[in-house]
């Protein structure tokens, strides 16, 4: 017998007048009932169990036991259950999170009402629940990346003992035969060789080079000690960030096709688009892990040529006061000017006479400012996009960073690969600016700043896993932030649901 279907309630969706409301009202609520036979509501209750492969928990949502999903409780379980699964596939199950304005959804766009009617109304609810979770871009290469993954994890793999280098060539009884089994746990090339026991054979250097390559490390088959921290990294890692990678993706507000600059913080990369067509593109190096860069929406307004550098108190207290305790001089050189304030002014200090030995990270009562110039820590270009935590893109004079593929070296800000393409672009529709003219500003050696003729919008994003194709690449989670989503996901209830009112 067909059940009789209640009208759908806005709170059903977490939704209450325009407002966000709790999980509980809307529980309280209640969602229209499915219409759905007793063999339907048993392959509903099934599928919902099964939600693991779309990245969720089963077990947040009281899924009943399919066997007794068509009794009278049975299926008021499966109706709440189903209502607010199909409510995290299509909005995700994290709204939001705090320092993270790269999270942005449009839950309007996925008309959450109009899913939910047709749950509610379809005689198999559970064709409903699939094609919602193939909904976000990429899912289907995801999800087929993350069954491969939690393949991978129930099998487990082993950890590598030591810190000290691998080195290919080498023999070590204990060592070796470890890095070959937890390699081969997710290597089949490497796996179907033979195995040469305690020595670190062609074969297994290059199974090391196929995963630095895919882990972004310099691909040079030396194990040292960056490269085992991640290989001793739990299985469950990795499914964590495809797990989050997914939930990212869902309801994920388009960036519209407006000329911008994104950064992917976690890949090292710096890309232009405009109308969906990448511009330009280039290498950068972020901050490091003690200094991460954060997350930003801001937009870029200015250059500066040939900035002088003030270096922040914390640059000045870890990182410049070692080496004027070693070397005042060859700090002097490097155009570095010290500066103390005296009776409200601030007075020049010769490095040389000061007795650095007494002053430490706790106390120390100078300034620190960088001249322009070859040697500056900025380079001879600073790319201005106004914010509260005063990051910005720049030249730099240790050019051979970019040749790594792990470039989280900064202490915070941006730099740039290219940085002269990078201004060419900025340039573009600035009345009275071309290439020349940026070029004599820089040569003039005078620092000076130009204000753009339109500002572009800047997005600077944590995005470890990229899907190229059928290919997926898993970037380390370089700064925890995956880790912090996926926890995020774990709590038992979410603080609220996401509204249908556009996009945050």
């Amino acid at each position: 017998m067909r059940t009789t279907r209640r009208p759908l309630l806005g709170a059903a969706l977490g939704l209450a007048a325009g407002r966000l409301v709790s999980p509980a009202e809307a529980v309280t609520a209640g969602p229209a009932a499915l219409a759905v036979d007793s063999v339907g509501a048993a392959r509903l209750a099934e599928r919902l169990l099964e939600l693991d492969q779309d990245g969720l928990d089963p077990r947040h949502y009281n899924i009943p036991d399919p066997a007794s999903a068509a009794g009278p409780e049975g299926r008021a379980a499966l109706q709440r259950a189903a209502s607010l699964a199909l409510h995290d596939l299509l909005v995700g199950r994290v709204p939001e999170l705090r320092g993270r304005p790269d999270l942005r959804r449009d839950v309007a766009s996925v008309q959450v009402e109009r899913w939910q009617a047709e749950l509610a109304g379809s005689a198999n609810p559970a064709s409903v629940i699939d094609r919602a979770a193939l909904l976000p871009p990429e899912a289907a290469t995801l999800k087929a990346e993350l069954a491969r993954a939690k393949l991978i994890a129930r099998r487990g793999w082993g950890t590598i003992p030591g810190d000290a280098t691998i080195e290919p060539g080498s023999t070590d009884a204990v060592r070796v035969p470890a890095l070959r089994a937890r390699l081969a746990a997710e290597d089949q090339e490497l796996a179907a060789t033979p195995d040469r026991g305690a020595f670190y054979d062609p074969a297994l250097e290059a199974a090391v080079k196929r995963w630095q390559q895919a882990n972004g490390l310099e691909v040079d088959g030396r194990v040292g000690r960056i490269s085992i921290a991640l290989l001793n990294r739990p299985a469950s890692a990795r499914v964590d960030q495809l797990r989050v990678a997914l939930d990212m993706r869902r309801a994920s507000a388009p960036e519209g096709n407006e000329r911008r600059i994104e950064v992917n913080v976690p890949d090292y990369r710096l890309s232009v688009t405009e109308n969906g067509r990448e511009i330009l593109g280039m290498a950068v190096v972020v901050g490091r892990r003690d200094r991460q860069t954060p997350m930003l929406r801001v937009r870029m307004t200015s250059i500066q040529f040939n900035p002088q550098w003030g270096v922040p108190e914390r640059n000045a207290r870890e990182d410049l006061l070692p080496r004027l305790r070693r070397d005042p001089q060859a700090v002097m050189d490097r155009g570095f000017r010290i500066y103390q304030v005296v009776n409200g002014e601030r007075v020049e200090v010769d490095p040389r006479t000061v007795d650095w030995s007494q002053y430490n990270a706790q106390r120390f009562p100078y300034l620190i400012r960088q001249d322009a110039g070859d040697a500056n820590a900025l380079g001879r270009i600073k790319f201005i996009m106004p914010n509260s935590d005063d990051i910005y893109m720049h030249d730099t004079p240790d050019r051979h960073l970019f040749r790594r593929p792990d470039r989280a070296f900064s202490s915070g800000c941006i730099r740039l690969e290219r940085p002269l393409d990078f201004m060419a672009m900025l340039l573009e529709g600035t009345p009275g600016w071309d290439v020349p003219r940026a070029q004599r500003a820089i040569e003039s050696r005078a620092t000076s700043t130009m204000t753009l003729g339109r500002s572009l919008p800047v997005l600077l994003r944590y995005r470890t896993v990229t899907v190229d194709g059928a290919h997926v690449r898993v970037r380390p989670d370089i700064y925890d932030l995956d880790a912090a989503y996926a926890r995020a996901m774990a709590a038992p209830a979410r603080p609220q649901m996401a509204s249908l009112s556009g996009a945050r």
